[in-house]
């Protein structure tokens, strides 16, 4: 069995669907991005936040979470943040991108809607020039602030329709379940913008169930807990509902313990629609080629799963048709077949 590289994982055609722009902001940007906004952080050095990387579940990782953000203040910053992380997808072969941002955690610090765009919306346009990466970029609402307050925000994101594709839910999942933002997703569907959510991270599966049937959502984000459902796994498998999963988060926010014990491979094994994204990496130990190099490390992963696990991606991408057969077409067959 041939077993995969970082050079390999680069010559695959590939999409990340689930990366947050506010958790690529790596220790070195945040910094320059204090200094510019006159921001003082809770950090003396680039090796103290490190090290306040220890995670015990996923509200510890939302305290830093939202201390970092508070350095984006600007269209210009952030224009350099997800420039940062484009750089990153042209290093590592990533030809689709599909971010999230959210917008609620920037407002309550009165950082337009507008400004946020602007920047964001700029960059990936920049990037698409300079680097040929496709993209859509996804609104996320927040999952602990009341769904009152994210269909206000939807409501002002409104006129803005265009810049970007879809919404999405996150931020923290126990006791905020899928169905108390239904209104929301109702609105999005009715306006023709993708929906997706995450749920099964943290959250049961119960919470997938809901995401599907209450939000009808067309992408889960994480949803390993599914497999705790054998009835969900089956819907999942036959309607092939793409499952963004994020193995170093998964690790880090402690869902599993220790990589080893990862479902991913037994997933795709299953025949579910799973691909390999990196959520938030600079907190989470690296980016989309670092995860799937990992989950090699411990698992063992095959040319096969590699090259299905890049397909699943292009698949569940919500692309162009063309470019999505153009993706397609450069997919290695002869390792798929194998």
């Amino acid at each position: 069995m041939a077993r995969i590289t970082r050079e390999y994982v680069k010559s695959l055609p590939k999409a990340e669907l689930h990366m947050h722009l506010e958790g690529s902001l790596e220790p070195e940007l945040m910094f320059k991005l204090a200094e510019r906004n006159k921001i003082r952080l809770n950090y003396s050095s680039v090796a103290g936040i490190k090290q306040a990387y220890r995670f015990t579940d996923l509200q510890s990782f939302l305290n830093i979470y939202y201390q970092g953000a508070q350095v984006l203040c600007t269209a210009n910053d952030f224009y350099d943040l997800t420039t940062a992380y484009l750089q990153r997808c042209k290093d590592e072969g990533i030809d689709h991108v599909e971010p999230f941002f959210d917008p609620q955690t920037h407002l309550q610090r009165g950082v337009s809607l507008e400004a946020q765009l602007d920047g964001i919306v700029n960059a990936l346009s920049d990037a698409g020039s300079r680097w040929g990466i496709s993209y859509g970029l996804i609104l996320s609402i927040l999952r602990h602030i009341p769904a009152e307050e994210g269909m206000k925000v939807y409501e002002m994101a409104r006129p803005h329709i265009g810049e970007f594709i879809g919404i999405g839910l996150d931020s923290s999942e126990r006791n905020n379940p899928p169905r108390k933002f239904a209104q929301i997703y109702e609105a999005a569907r009715a306006d023709g913008l993708r929906v997706v959510a995450h749920a099964g991270e943290e959250g049961p599966p119960s919470y997938v169930w809901e995401a599907l049937q209450s939000l009808h959502v067309q992408r889960i984000d994480h949803g390993v807990r599914a497999l705790e459902d054998g009835k969900l796994v089956d819907y999942l498998v036959d309607r092939q509902v793409p499952l963004t999963v994020c193995p170093n988060s998964n690790i880090s926010l402690k869902v599993y313990d220790k990589m080893a014990d990862h479902p991913i491979l037994r997933m795709l094994e299953q025949g579910l629609n799973v691909s390999i994204n990196s959520d938030d990496p600079a907190y989470f130990g690296g980016y989309l080629i670092d995860n799937f190099m990992a989950v090699d490390r411990a698992l063992g992963m095959s040319r096969k799963e590699a090259a299905l696990l890049a397909r699943n991606s292009i698949t569940a991408s919500f692309v162009d048709p063309e470019r999505k057969a153009h993706l397609l077409a450069r997919l290695p067959m002869r390792d798929i077949q194998n």
